[in-house]
């Protein structure tokens, strides 16, 4: 999936709840693209595999996750992305997905990143927190050196002292030196770890991040959106509140 002059939006909840939440959001999500006439890809993870408690919701799983993400594909023709944790996972998800997101504890796995390359799909890999920009050249030379040169970078903050995150700007420029720059606007103000043995965070600083990624030359920008993200099921205190996305995106066009 190419990245453009046009911005890039992708957008979604943090995890699968039920097909509910899913539909609420894509027909947001469909009614924006319409209305507003940009490219909106639309984001659920099937399975949060390294929440902070084992209590924690992860989702429904690979085999149902991807029926419902297929589902949402098939009815409102967005295109779709989610990430893997597990090489075994590239091979089926890329048969649903436009776009393999790698998540940022795992960019420098190499059988990981190969096999989201064989996928054939867009590879959108999350910088760690615990990387600069130029380090993530070598997991797109991993990318690329296993067949595949559609990869984007994600920047998403790095690690703070304790249980906090701080985004330098700087990540884009550097990283848009290997591959196209997606900003996740909502992971860069989370709070890991910070909320009584879940991940806190504080979004009312989401729009300030992505105004700043714009004036640092982004090439599209990560909302995660809920309804009601005070009763979400994972990372409810830093998602965005579906209603204030028109607002947002409407700042960044």
């Amino acid at each position: 999936m190419s990245v453009s002059n046009t911005p890039l939006f992708i957008a979604g909840p943090c995890v699968i709840e039920n097909a509910e939440l899913l539909d609420t959001v894509a027909r947001e999500l469909v009614r924006l693209r319409d209305e507003l006439k940009i490219r909106i890809v639309f984001k659920a993870s099937f399975d949060k595999a390294n929440r902070t408690s084992l209590a924690s919701f992860r989702g429904p799983g690979l085999a149902k996750g991807l029926q419902m993400l297929a589902d949402i594909k098939t009815k409102y023709a967005l295109p779709i992305t989610t990430d893997i944790h597990e090489a075994s996972q590239a091979a089926p998800v890329g048969e649903i997905v436009d776009i393999v997101q790698i998540p940022a504890f795992l960019c420098r796995q190499t059988d990981l990143l190969v096999a989201a390359a064989r996928t054939g799909r867009t590879v959108n890999i999350k910088k760690a927190q615990f990387l600069s920009g130029e380090d993530m050249r070598y997991p797109v030379e991993k990318v690329r050196e296993s067949g595949n040169e559609d990869v984007w970078l994600t920047e998403r903050g790095n690690m703070y002292g304790y249980n906090n995150l701080v985004v330098d700007f700087r990540n884009i420029p550097d990283m848009q030196r290997f591959a196209p720059v997606i900003m996740d606007c909502t992971h860069s103000v989370q709070r890991p770890g910070a909320a009584g043995g879940k991940t806190g965070g504080n979004r009312e600083f989401v729009p300030a991040m992505a105004l700043a990624a714009k004036a640092f030359g982004a090439n599209g920008y990560f909302f995660e959106v809920h309804p009601d993200p005070d009763h979400a099921c994972s990372d409810g205190p830093n998602m965005l509140y579906l209603k204030d996305l028109e607002r947002v995106i409407k700042s960044l066009l």
